[in-house]
């Protein structure tokens, strides 16, 4: 009877343990679930950017992982192993969506930059405008301010017509329109401003008095104002600037019944226009 209850329970555990041996080690479920984990961990750009996501479906695999090496039921094992699948899933698509978030974010921030750089650019740009302008209206105080000390030593006086320099009858000798030595240092002076201030023009206009012939002092007139151009223009005038007409007789400043007003009539004067315009000519 002994014997009997022995060979029984033998035979029950030997059954037993088969039943045990013939369960299998994984299932297609979970094997696939482990390799779409692998490939999830060499997603460098999953990892990085959805790190909780791929934790989670590591934990999920775990689990099924868990569950088989306990030998539960096999249904147990597949849900498991597709709730795996499906956090690996949701981890790859987290993924991509922060990546797609990341690149609309960095492109928002490149505009930004972009946006910034031309607004400094125009900045400097209007900045440097303004250096230049300031520069600008300092170098032209500073040469008014030169062109007033110069025509002021020239003697130049403010008509309706510009500014008006005289030069008298001692700077030739009578009856003729060569300059003497000592009317060249005026016209230095003059020319110096004509070439600082290459927009201003210059009227030369030649006057003698009453004495002599009309077509005399016509030619005179006009020969000495040609004199004066010509020597303008050996100081660098540009030719552009200059005009030289002859009036004769016919713009007294005095009387021509006195020495004194007959020496005041002969004379060259030169209109200077103002920085922008032409001399008015008579």
């Amino acid at each position: 009877m002994t014997t009997l209850r022995h060979f029984t329970l033998a035979v029950l555990a030997a059954a037993a343990l088969g039943a045990c041996s013939t369960q299998p080690t994984t299932t297609p479920a979970l094997d696939q679930a482990r390799s779409d984990y692998r490939s999830l961990q060499g997603d460098a750009q999953t990892q990085r950017l959805a790190p909780l996501e791929a934790k989670q479906a590591g934990d999920a695999l775990a689990q099924a992982e868990a569950a088989q090496a306990r030998r539960d039921d096999a249904a147990q094992v597949e849900q498991l192993s597709y709730l795996a699948k499906q956090r690996i899933a949701l981890a790859r698509e987290a993924g991509r969506r922060k990546a797609s978030e990341e690149a609309v974010a960095g492109a928002a921030a490149e505009r930004d930059q972009q946006r910034l750089a031309a607004r400094t650019r125009e900045a400097d740009v209007s900045a440097q405008a303004a250096a230049v302008a300031q520069r600008q209206a300092g170098d032209a105080e500073r040469r008014n301010a030169q062109l007033r000390t110069q025509l002021s030593e020239l003697e130049a006086r403010k008509t309706e017509r510009g500014l008006v320099l005289t030069l008298d009858d001692v700077l030739f000798d009578s009856g003729r329109a060569e300059l003497r030595a000592g009317g060249l240092r005026k016209l230095q002076q003059l020319g110096d401003v004509l070439r600082q201030e290459p927009q201003r023009r210059a009227s030369i206009e030649g006057y003698t008095d009453s004495t002599g012939s009309e077509s005399g002092n016509l030619s005179l007139s006009r020969r000495r104002a040609d004199a004066v151009l010509g020597a303008l223009l050996d100081l660098g005038v540009n030719r552009a600037q200059l005009t030289a007409q002859g009036y004769g007789a016919s713009q007294p400043v005095a009387a021509n019944d006195s020495a004194d007003g007959r020496q005041m009539n002969r004379r060259v004067e030169i209109v200077l226009s103002d920085e922008n315009g032409m001399p008015t000519l008579r």
